[in-house]
């Protein structure tokens, strides 16, 4: 017995890849198809929201430079991706690859972790949707009250907005991944042709002022501008590039995956990196980066819009294309629907995933026989996500995203390093070059950037890996379907003990976050990882002493 560390094999999940009937997954998907889902969701999730506040609070003009930190990143891990997309064409992206090479306890982290990133990630660009659509209906002459379409911490009451389209994008793919790829395809076309526009129109009105300084100068605080600044605005923005991540958690629908995964993941990838960076540099070519500061920098394509023309005789910017800013705000409007689409898609197949492997319960594993489709996971993500993007902020969302993908990443990475060592045998249609001077760099890249994140997000993560390890202990140990009905598994001690240091790290970064926004601000966070300290504390502890206890009073075999 390998405990919970026991690893899936390979024969199994190709087993599963390879599985028809009206009660699995529908193999719909091809290469352009799956190149299309990952421009989808990268092309705005990034793009078309968090620009604009990271440009005014952390990089200036040199948000350039995090997306090409960000890409670089990005490009180790994708091309580790692309090999276990290839080797392993099974739905649940990192979960699954992570099951199959480390083990169930480490497989279960990670999609705990693939959960919280999907999950953050369609709440930040449906927040930024119905900010847009704000800006589209005043441009029309339609005011919406503010305390309806922003959450308590930005002045509001709720976001009703942001909470109907992700209702409305839940009930399309609930109906089918053939449809919402279609779908897909054409809101693709339009995002692509968006941007060139918004390039090719808005390159003339540079104004070679805005970059300069190029770099501002540090405030004298970690991470607000400066280098450290350039780091922590690469870390942020690093959710951008989620796309290639959700390509692969479509495997299960895809004709030919160890053939078209890693095209999906690469070239969707190559695409997304030179728009984003032609984009920020027009973006603060055309406005300076000041004007994206407070609500208006999740629209920012609408701020610059708006500086691309003359001044008049009182110096007021007249737009040389007033029709640009209503046609690109309503293109926009349609492009996010696909992000938040996609990344709705991640999530309910990793929770897919975890659930046939007996991690949850079977209930989120059911697939509907009429639409082909996990319809209980999501309805699930659809209320839990509408809920998070009426009332939650879209800085903290966007944060929390990155710092879920940046963890997923240096596992995936990791994971190809013990691969290559176990698994040497194992057939892969696309090997990740350079061994292991990529996975190494993808882990080191990925952790840099990491440690740039504000504290408060490091809190968030640590509480939600706490709640996730509560799940697993309480239901995923005792129901997984490799070691199914033992009281105690080989692994429970280190189980015990990852309990134990994510409590200590749970002070930690209470702490730091304290001493980085000043022990006279508000200490509710502080407060929060105490609580949640202090009780993990107890209750690992008293596991281990039950666990030995048990273990003295049985017979000696």
């Amino acid at each position: 017995m390998e405990g919970l560390f026991v690893r899936k094999s390979i024969d199994t999940l190709q087993e599963e890849a390879g599985q028809t009937g009206n009660k699995t997954l529908k193999r719909v998907l091809g290469p352009v198809s799956l190149v299309a889902l990952g421009v989808g969701v990268i092309i705005g999730a990034g793009l078309f929201s968090i620009t604009g506040t990271v440009a005014s609070e952390y990089t200036g003009p040199a948000i350039t430079l995090s997306f090409i930190i960000a890409a670089i990143g990005c490009c180790f891990a994708g091309l580790c991706y692309a090999e276990f997309a290839s080797m392993i064409p099974v739905a649940g992206s990192a979960y699954t690859y992570s099951y199959a090479t480390m083990g169930e306890l480490i497989a279960w982290i990670i999609g705990w972790d693939l959960v919280l990133e999907y999950t953050v990630a369609a709440t930040t660009v449906s927040i930024s949707w119905s900010r847009y659509l704000v800006v589209f209906l005043q441009g029309a002459g339609i005011d919406l009250p503010h305390t309806l379409t922003a959450c308590p911490w930005d002045g509001g009451i709720v976001n009703i907005p942001a909470m109907v389209i992700v209702v409305l994008m839940s009930l399309i793919l609930m109906r089918g991944t053939a449809g919402s790829s279609f779908f897909n395809g054409l809101i693709v076309f339009l995002k692509i042709s968006v941007i060139l526009v918004f390039v090719i129109l808005g390159w003339k009105f540079i104004q070679a002022d805005n970059y300069v300084p190029y770099i501002p100068e540090n405030t004298g605080k970690l991470g607000e501008f400066g280098w450290s600044g350039i780091l922590r605005g690469a870390a942020i923005v690093f959710f951008a590039f989620l796309g290639f991540d959700a390509v692969s958690t479509a495997a299960q629908e895809t004709k030919n995956p160890k053939r078209d995964m890693p095209i999906g993941i690469l070239v969707s990838l190559l695409v997304c990196t030179i728009l984003y960076i032609l984009f920020a540099h027009v973006m603060t070519g055309v406005a300076h980066y000041t004007d994206f500061k407070g609500q208006e920098g999740i629209a920012p394509v609408a701020v610059a819009i708006e500086q691309m023309g003359y001044a008049n005789a009182q110096g007021v910017i007249m737009p040389a294309y007033p029709w640009l800013n209503k046609a690109i705000v309503l293109a926009i409007l349609f492009g996010y629907c696909s992000v938040i689409m996609v990344t709705l898609l991640g999530q309910s197949r990793v929770f897919l995933s975890m659930s046939r492997d007996g991690l949850l319960p079977p209930f989120f594993s059911r697939i509907n026989t009429r639409f082909r489709t996990p319809v209980h996971s999501n309805f699930l993500f659809m209320v839990v996500v509408s809920l998070l993007a009426g009332f939650v902020p879209a800085q903290v969302a966007g944060e929390m995203t990155s710092i879920g993908t940046l963890l997923a990443f240096t596992l995936v990475c990791a994971a190809v390093l013990i691969v290559r060592k176990t698994m040497p045998d194992v057939h892969r249609a696309f090997k990740t070059p350079w061994v292991p001077f990529v996975p190494i760099m993808g882990i080191l890249t990925c952790l840099c950037m990491m440690c740039f994140l504000p504290a408060d997000t490091w809190i968030r993560l640590v509480l939600w890996m706490l709640i996730g390890l509560d799940i697993y202990v309480s239901y995923g140990r005792k129901h997984s379907k490799l070691e199914p009905g033992r009281v105690y598994r080989k692994g429970d001690t280190v189980l015990n003990i990852l309990g134990l240091v994510l409590a200590v790290l749970s002070v930690i970064t209470g702490l730091w976050h304290q001493q980085t926004v000043g022990w006279e601000a508000d200490k509710t966070l502080l407060v929060i990882s105490f609580v949640f300290a202090f009780t993990h504390c107890a209750y690992y502890m008293w596991r281990l002493w039950h666990q030995a206890s048990d273990l003295k009073r049985a017979p000696k075999s």
